[in-house]
């Protein structure tokens, strides 16, 4: 299993909408709202054998409203 985090930049007044379509789409494990340079926070679960970079581009970077992400790859918990 591979954690990861997905900072969003929403377009402008689409925070909502992004935050309502990564919830409807069950691939966040949990989706947070941010103050600072990106407007939601998402971690994600996936299995060992998935390309983290891929799935971010076809799962989150395909929401229309989003304008940027920045991907956070995370190696162990503590």
């Amino acid at each position: 299993m591979q954690t990861f985090f997905v900072e969003i930049k929403c377009k402008l007044g689409k925070t909502y909408e992004v935050a309502s379509e990564l919830a409807d789409r069950e691939i966040a494990s949990e989706i947070y709202s941010t103050a600072g340079n990106y407007d939601i926070l998402a971690k994600f679960h996936v299995a060992a054998d998935v390309d983290i970079g891929h799935f971010v581009a076809q799962k989150v970077q395909s929401i229309p409203e989003i304008a940027d992400t920045h991907t956070i790859i995370t190696f162990k918990a503590f």
